[in-house]
């Protein structure tokens, strides 16, 4: 449990490299990738010099026997919102920092560029129960205040269920949505609330794994204890199908999580603790921008 102080700490160094981090590389791709999705007509004027001929509106200028143009205005501002897995197992990792961490920063790094852009951006914080709503709002102070909850809080619940906090967000997000989930997907059966979510909401899924999550070291008998359940047994991990077994549950659980994002029509990312997560949202954005 981080200390009041450290929380302060931690809020100051997120904002500092959430903030360069939006002004070097996100500023523009953020603003494209998801602007400019929600064009609503505004009015028609006449065709002026350099006005897009795919916007005539052959109606109106067939009436006045001249071209007129229609006119979009880019929809008012979005509506962002972080269902963001707090449970136990996030607290695992074992290169350059914690699942939880890595979840931390990119939370910050998104809710900065939304505050950036006049955005609103909200959390919904979830183990297998919702345990925390951040209704969306604007301004910095509003995400530093979502930076202090992402660095303190903790899981009443134990375990996970994706499923309860997308059918949280679905019944009380009536607007369209962005919708980042940053998880470590070790969960099953939200296939059905994802879809639901899915028709309506742009949902973006962030899996953070750690490498440890793939692949068991060959280490002799090890106790290990699952972090949520609190079971714990012995494992021979110089058992080459053990480790083998290991490596494809985690395959399992990756290729469902894969599938079931592919299915309901919605993008997901993958970040390895230790990897450059701000290449993995800067691709993303770019390829949103083609």
């Amino acid at each position: 449990m981080l200390t009041t102080t450290e929380i302060i700490r931690k809020v100051r160094e997120l904002e500092i490299k959430s903030k360069k981090l939006t002004s070097d590389f996100f500023t523009g791709e953020y603003h494209s990738a998801f602007k400019g999705k929600g064009m609503s007509f505004k009015e028609v004027r006449e065709y002026a010099a350099g006005d897009d001929i795919r916007f005539i509106d052959w109606n109106v200028s067939a009436r006045f026997g001249h071209p007129f143009s229609k006119i979009f205005e880019e929809e008012r501002e979005l509506t962002v919102m972080l269902l963001v897995d707090i449970s136990s197992s996030s607290l695992f990792g074992t290169a350059h920092a914690r699942k939880k961490d890595i979840i931390t920063e990119i939370a910050a790094v998104i809710a900065f560029s939304a505050v950036n852009n006049a955005d609103k951006i909200g959390v919904i914080f979830y183990s297998n129960v919702v345990e925390a709503f951040i209704p969306p709002k604007k301004g910095k102070q509003h995400a530093l205040y979502i930076v202090r909850e992402l660095l303190s809080k903790e899981p009443k619940g134990a375990g996970t269920a994706l499923s309860n906090a997308l059918r949280h967000f679905n019944n009380f997000t009536k607007q369209k949505s962005i919708a980042f989930v940053l998880s470590d997907f070790i969960d099953a059966n939200y296939e059905d609330a994802l879809r639901i979510a899915g028709k309506k909401h742009d949902v973006i899924g962030i899996k953070i794994y750690d490498k440890m999550d793939q692949q068991l070291p060959d280490a002799g008998l090890l106790q290990i204890q699952d972090s949520e359940s609190g079971n714990t047994k012995w494992v021979d991990s110089s058992n080459s199908f053990v480790r083998y077994s290991y490596e494809q549950e985690f395959f399992r659980v990756t290729e469902y999580c894969t599938q079931t994002f592919k299915k309901a029509g919605c993008d997901l990312l993958h970040v390895k603790t230790g990897d450059d997560y701000v290449k993995v949202l800067q691709k993303f954005f770019l390829s949103r921008n083609r």
